[in-house]
């Protein structure tokens, strides 16, 4: 029992000290990319550390995979080069037993990760995307609610808010819909209100709208019904309004299950967002099986050499089994295979995989 907490411990203090590594390098690419993105904005230092800052998380939880191996290779070449792995098989301790150390140790990480990192990632992720569009002062921002969708969408004159009862699939057609607009001092102008509302060549093609002059002494008698179709005109694409929301990164994954009910209740496919739950869900086998692939590879005396090699295999067996993952998770998106077949089988590959290269190193 002494030996694992030593083993746990040190595990976990070496995958800290490289996940501090790649968030300081992270932060600091993303302070020189967000300067150069904004430099028209004359945006300053501090505005831009923000936005780095803010954006830091969702690109470390991209690549917490790397950092896990990463960790784990280097556990075990320190343990090899101090012969730590010679005593501890001297005293009887079999290498799959050794093991149970560090891969507690990456479950347990991937649980703190999905529970507590996904959540932050996701509000830093939301506080990006406005501080973003603070600064362009264009763009739009889209959310699912149990009123239905609400679609935001800012220009020079002002903005307007944007809410349907329900949607197609990508966007382009809202039934039971109310525009808001603002001027630029956030005073409310106009409400309109229609059956229907088809977005065409960048402007909504309102039939049977209702206009209310909401600046009037009484909105209600000054209200027009139009004869025709109204135009409004927007800058908004269905691919536009897919980026809005269409990232489940945005959600946590405490908020995910209703997220997708929400979603699919509006009309929208919540296939990628139930794949992302699902992915995530299986996240603490998938760190726990880049534990196992740089053991089978690493785990030795380093006196024996020709630990480069062994190394590089390691890395490249890791993005092999993370290709499989991210190919899988396209299938699942698309609905080519089923998505718990999609989320899990890579993981669970890699783990029977490599505990039957480290059976055969062990005892074949």
């Amino acid at each position: 029992m002494t030996l694992d907490i030593y083993i746990a411990r040190r595990f976990i203090g070496l995958f800290s000290r490289v996940f501090a590594g790649f968030f300081a390098i992270m932060l600091a690419i993303g302070v020189i990319e967000e300067l150069r993105r904004f430099a028209s904005k004359n945006i300053t230092f501090s505005e831009a550390f923000a936005l780095a800052l803010f954006n830091t998380p969702t690109s470390i939880y991209q690549i917490l995979p790397l950092i896990m191996i990463l960790s784990a290779i280097a556990l075990f070449l320190g343990l090899g080069k101090s012969s730590e792995l010679v005593v501890i098989r001297s005293a009887g301790r079999s290498g799959l037993r050794f093991l149970a150390a560090p891969v507690l140790s990456a479950l347990m990480i991937g649980a703190v990760v999905v529970a507590v990192l996904n959540p932050l990632m996701a509000a830093t992720s939301r506080a990006y995307q406005e501080r973003s569009v603070d600064q362009t002062r264009s763009g739009s921002v889209l959310s699912v609610s149990d009123a239905g969708l609400w679609l935001r969408q800012r220009s020079d004159a002002g903005q307007t808010v944007i809410q349907a009862q329900k949607s197609n699939f990508d966007g382009t057609r809202l039934t039971d819909v109310t525009f808001l607009t603002y001027d630029e001092a956030g005073a409310l102008q106009t409400r309109i209100s229609a059956p229907e509302a088809l977005l065409e060549g960048g402007a909504w093609r309102v039939q049977g709208g209702k206009t209310w002059a909401l600046n009037a002494s009484n909105p209600e008698r000054a209200a027009k019904l139009a004869p025709g179709p109204l135009s409004i005109e927007t800058d908004l694409t269905p691919e536009k309004i897919a980026d809005s929301f269409g990232s489940p990164q945005k959600v946590s994954i405490w908020d995910l299950p209703i997220y997708i009910k929400e979603l699919e209740h509006a009309g929208f496919s919540g296939l990628s967002h139930r794949m992302w739950y699902n992915q995530e869900m299986a996240a603490p086998a998938f760190l726990a099986a880049m534990v196992l692939i740089a053991a089978g590879f690493t785990m030795r005396h380093a006196r024996s050499g020709g630990s480069g090699p062994l190394i590089l295999m390691a890395i490249l067996c890791g993005f092999l089994i993370f290709f499989l993952r991210n190919f899988g998770q396209v299938l699942g998106e698309n609905g080519q295979i089923p998505i718990l077949l999609a989320a899990w089988s890579p993981p669970l590959v890699a783990i029977f995989l490599s505990v039957g290269l480290l059976l055969h190193l062990e005892d074949g």
